[in-house]
């Protein structure tokens, strides 16, 4: 009598369950690669909304007034707020501004900060 030699059930989940967790890691760490590309983008598009109303800042070519001014701007279809904070310095002749944009809040989720950019601007 011929016996044929095959696998084990033990063996065949043995080798299903080192697939499953292989396939698992595999799968966190693209969601991982995923999340990361979309967080860079909010992040670039911050950053243009923040250089654009430093920008438009000194395009008036005038010494802001101190304070806050809060700002929106849309960028690839995506609406960012944000807040420009003008506070005095030591000289006169110069004011420190700073631009935070962040992601507006939903219902459930709190406003954070993706950008901080600052910068002085002096008389002309």
């Amino acid at each position: 009598m011929r016996r044929t030699r095959g696998f084990t059930l033990v063996e065949v989940l043995v080798a299903l369950a080192i697939v499953a967790i292989a396939l698992g890691a595999g799968l966190r760490v693209s969601g991982s690669q995923i999340n990361h590309a979309q967080r860079q983008g909010d992040m670039f598009r911050a950053q243009l909304c923040a250089e654009n109303e430093l920008i438009k800042l000194r395009l008036t070519r005038q010494l802001p007034d101190t304070g806050d001014k809060s700002f929106s701007c849309e960028q690839a279809g995506i609406v960012l707020e944000g807040k420009l904070h003008v506070e005095a310095t030591p000289n006169p002749s110069f004011r420190k501004v700073d631009a935070l944009v962040y992601q507006a809040a939903g219902d459930d989720r709190q406003a954070y900060t993706l950008v901080k950019l600052s910068t002085l601007v002096g008389r002309f």
